[in-house]
């Protein structure tokens, strides 16, 4: 294993992030770091552990804060979807895919 996944694996050690679901409807996520694009079918969160893609519908952000890294959701929630922060900077990635 390369040295630089092994910087990047115990990086990602110290970093929690939870996720709650509740009943597809409601959505708490913590270790938010900024929300990149938001309607009322795509929510795209900046989060510690990279890019995570919220789909539904009547999504809306009901409590954003910054300071404590806290963001809810409420909505008919879909999909959750991962990716690397590093996609953006890449060219190939989910921004690009949308904003085509």
């Amino acid at each position: 294993m390369p040295i630089d996944d092994r910087k990047n694996m115990s990086t990602m050690a110290n970093v929690i992030q939870n996720i709650i679901l509740e009943n597809r409807e409601k959505l708490n996520i913590t270790g938010v770091l900024d929300v990149l694009s938001f309607d009322d079918q795509i929510v795209i969160l900046e989060t510690e552990l990279g890019l995570l893609t919220v789909k539904g519908e009547n999504l809306r952000i009901n409590k954003l804060s910054l300071d404590t890294s806290e963001v809810t959701i409420d909505g008919e929630i879909y999909q959750l979807a991962y990716s690397e922060k590093n996609s953006i900077e890449k060219g190939g990635g989910l921004l690009n895919k949308i904003f085509k």
